[in-house]
């Protein structure tokens, strides 16, 4: 969608999803135990990170997908959630995560996106193409929020994370 284009079926939704997620395992595979949590520049290691991807693509399940209000989705409170931007929705979500374990986030990791693509798979590729918000004038599509959440998502991190551990050799 980067070129601002939609895929045209679920099953080419599905194939650039499964094409960046292989990607993504592929570069966090080659990772060592200490890589792993080692942060970069930012203060995030590549396993903040894939806490990150899983909590948005657990977010855009429940809200996306499943019509959850995004603050209760994320879990926070209504107040603080509209208080908030996606740089503040971001740091909850790092501060939830930072403390766990690797085997933790990887298996949520594993988990949340079997369950993204196992909820895609009987989704009617038209639901997809209707709007997220019906009140907002110009409103985004839920496939927009998919592929946000999850292929260019995945892209975007694995190239984050493969920076970092070029940036430490």
């Amino acid at each position: 969608m980067t070129d601002g284009t939609f895929p045209k079926s679920l099953d080419e939704l599905l194939t650039n999803i499964e094409h960046e997620w292989a990607g993504l395992m592929q570069v966090v595979d080659r990772l060592t135990p200490e890589q792993m949590t080692a942060p970069d520049s930012g203060g995030w290691s590549p396993k903040d990170n894939l806490a990150h991807l899983s909590a948005w693509m657990n977010i855009m399940l429940k809200s996306s997908l499943g019509g959850m209000p995004e603050y209760v989705a994320m879990g926070i409170e209504e107040q603080k959630f509209k208080g908030s931007d996606e740089d503040g929705e971001n740091a909850i979500i790092f501060e939830r995560n930072h403390n766990r374990s690797t085997d933790d986030v990887l298996n949520e990791l594993r988990s949340t996106y079997d369950e993204t693509v196992k909820t895609l798979k009987k989704m009617d590729f038209q639901n997809l193409m209707k709007p997220l918000n019906h009140d907002d004038p110009n409103p985004a599509l839920v496939i927009g929020s998919v592929i946000g959440n999850t292929s260019e998502h995945f892209s975007e991190h694995r190239i984050i994370i493969e920076r970092a551990l070029n940036t430490r050799k």
